[in-house]
């Protein structure tokens, strides 16, 4: 049943945010936000009003906070065209109850695997992100061994640091014939962790991931040791990437797993069968990367497309042959399906089919372009319905499926 708690209406010219949360409304409640309308529905309430800049949103969230309640989901509901913008919408991400925007700017990019990375369009590029509302910034000790995270230091200085969430991960180790491999070891990760402070110019690190699984060391001595590490302050929160079910279970017999950042896309559905089910069960926060299939799922790629030295594309056997020649028709089929019954793109698809599975809280979308930025975050506002996508389900049903690399394969 709903009821009505106040009725103060929306601020002409304000951005209209709506916040649903949890928790015990009475007296306080309608008091502390007298500004905003609220209706309650069993165990959530949601309050709705304008909001009328960054300052603003940022009181309500406090309130939000001191009054004890959860919040679940932050939702913009009419952006403003304005460059004072508050920011795209945000959501709990799992059981870390960090605020992240639904896109998260992915910068495996700038690490050196996608080929040579012009700097200062980078460092464009990741201001454009911040200035429009992206909050989410994720990177690894990996990704260059410091060349990614310095550049997200580099753009993102003189930013409030309360109002970022910086993810990072570690758990690879260089090796001497310039490439990687697994080790997750305490030691390792205690020195990956100091060396990711240093580069990425802060004094903690929002969310720390392990990388990889690593077969060498026994989980429960990794999560050991980043227990330890949020003991100490260096790290807030733990997460993984790229582990399986039954591994994310074992490491959290040591420390709770909070999130975790597996690869999905339109090629790549594999998580749906068990991983998914059990990150739901657990509140696990879920972050995807490769939303685009690793760029097949741009628009951008043609048969004839070719890959720039060093990037690992080039050397992958799903970029290549009848295969990929096969993927990019059931892209055109997918383009043509976004523009004609969509009136949208196929990017802007295939990052919102990731996001309108309700087990996923978040895309990670990496580019070199500021121009593409703008693209990601209207992809987080399409909504596809069932008939959507059982009609994009039809689409794809003769894919062949898109791996991606791994340590051993970079």
């Amino acid at each position: 049943m709903r009821c009505a708690l106040t009725s103060l209406g929306p601020t002409i010219n304000h951005v209209i945010y709506e916040f649903r949360v949890r928790g015990h409304v009475g007296q306080t409640v309608r008091r502390a936000f007298g500004d905003l309308r609220a209706e309650t529905n069993g165990a959530d309430t949601l309050l709705k009003g304008g909001v009328a800049d960054q300052a603003a949103l940022h009181g309500v969230l406090a309130r939000i906070e001191a009054l004890g309640l959860e919040l679940i989901e932050v939702r913009r509901v009419n952006p403003k065209p304005s460059s004072l913008e508050v920011g795209m919408n945000q959501v709990r991400l799992g059981r870390s109850n960090l605020r992240v925007s639904r896109i998260a700017f992915g910068a495996w990019e700038l690490g050196g695997d996608w080929g040579a990375t012009d700097e200062s369009a980078a460092i464009a590029t990741i201001r454009q992100a911040a200035d429009r509302g992206i909050n989410f910034f994720d990177t690894a000790q990996g990704y260059g061994f410091g060349a990614s995270e310095g550049l997200i230091a580099r753009a993102l200085a003189g930013r409030p640091r309360d109002q970022l969430v910086i993810a990072t991960k570690g758990g690879l180790r260089p090796t001497p014939g310039g490439g990687v491999e697994r080790d997750a070891s305490a030691d390792w990760v205690r020195r990956g962790v100091d060396e990711s402070l240093k580069a990425l110019h802060t004094d903690y690190i929002d969310l720390y991931q392990i990388h990889w699984p690593d077969p060498k060391t026994p989980f429960a001595a990794t999560a050991g040791a980043l227990a330890d590490l949020v003991a100490a302050g260096k790290i807030r929160h733990v997460g993984v990437s790229n582990f399986n079910a039954p591994q994310m279970d074992e490491f959290s017999g040591t420390l709770q797993v909070e999130t975790l950042q597996p690869p999905y896309h339109l090629f790549r559905r594999d998580i749906e069968t068990s991983v998914l089910p059990y990150t739901q069960a657990n509140d696990i926060g879920v972050l995807v990367y490769g939303p685009l299939a690793h760029g097949l799922l741009s628009g951008a790629l043609t048969a004839e497309s070719k890959f720039a030295p060093g990037d690992w594309r080039a050397k992958s056997e799903e970029f290549t042959g009848e295969p990929y020649r096969r993927n990019l028709r059931i892209v055109d089929a997918l383009a043509r399906f976004a523009e004609l019954e969509l009136g949208t793109t196929v990017s802007r698809l295939a990052v919102a089919w990731t996001l309108a599975n309700p087990a996923v809280h978040v895309a990670i979308v990496g580019t070199r372009n500021p121009r593409h930025i703008d693209d990601a975050i209207a992809a987080a506002d399409l909504k596809l319905d069932d008939q959507a996508l059982r009609r994009i389900d039809q689409i794809v049903s003769a894919e062949v499926a898109v791996g991606g690399p791994t340590p051993e394969s970079v």
